[in-house]
């Protein structure tokens, strides 16, 4: 293996696994200096410039302090489409594809759908549904004109048009408009969960979108079945 995937594992030791400093090396390399595998695994050397070398060095010294390497490169992939991500939006996880899939499974009768997302941070959902759903028409809130500003270029990224809209469910009430789909990953973790957190979520990802009170954890669950019994269209 190339000499500097050694170099960076072992700058990362005592702040990640072994194997786990070795798989972020990878993505280093590969997703920023643009190494192939056979420059990783072939043993064919590389030129690793003095520019290059100090982009990497302040990329570790992130890695050190616990910063997702996702808001370090920028990007993640999320259903084979790449989302643009930073410390305004959630990372994308795996587990969020399923929810999309099944949406996606329900919705394959060709006739065209309205679906509204509500919490879209990166645009992940709307967007991967806009793309597989050539007939849906997406709506988008988020409480966050940061957010929403990264969801705009993810979907411009991905060549899909999403209504994207600045809005507090908290706050909003039923209007006219009716959806066949609502969907939403919102905030669900207790503020007394933190204790048991790890510092790359707790410290980097914004609170917003992941804390709820103590005393009322499914407020964002009621408020949108709510919501849902005048916005749904029947059936």
């Amino acid at each position: 293996m190339h000499p500097i995937l050694y170099e960076i594992r072992d700058a990362l030791k005592g702040h990640y696994p072994d194997s786990e400093a070795l798989a972020l090396a990878k993505m280093l390399l590969v997703e920023v200096f643009g190494f192939s595998t056979l420059e990783l695994y072939g043993g064919k050397d590389k030129e690793f410039s003095e520019k290059h070398r100090s982009v990497l060095t302040e990329m570790i010294r992130r890695l050190q302090k616990n910063e997702p390497i996702q808001y370090i490169i920028g990007i993640e992939n999320f259903g084979g489409l790449t989302f643009e991500v930073n410390p305004n939006v959630l990372i994308p996880r795996p587990e969020t594809q399923e929810l999309v899939a099944w949406i996606v499974e329900d919705c394959q009768s060709g006739k065209s759908v309205r679906i509204l997302d509500i919490g879209t941070g990166s645009g992940c959902i709307p967007i991967s549904l806009a793309k597989q759903l050539s007939k849906a028409e997406v709506e988008s809130w988020d409480i966050s004109e940061d957010a929403l500003q990264v969801a705009r270029r993810n979907a411009e990224r991905n060549g899909v048009e999403v209504l994207f809209r600045q809005k507090d469910v908290l706050k909003a009430s039923p209007d006219e408009a009716r959806y066949d789909v609502i969907v939403s990953n919102p905030p669900y973790i207790a503020e007394k969960e933190k204790v048991d957190m790890e510092a790359n979520v707790l410290d980097w990802e914004p609170s917003i979108a992941l804390f709820v009170p103590d005393e009322d954890p499914l407020l964002f669950y009621r408020t949108i079945a709510q919501l849902g019994c005048s916005m749904l269209k029947e059936g």
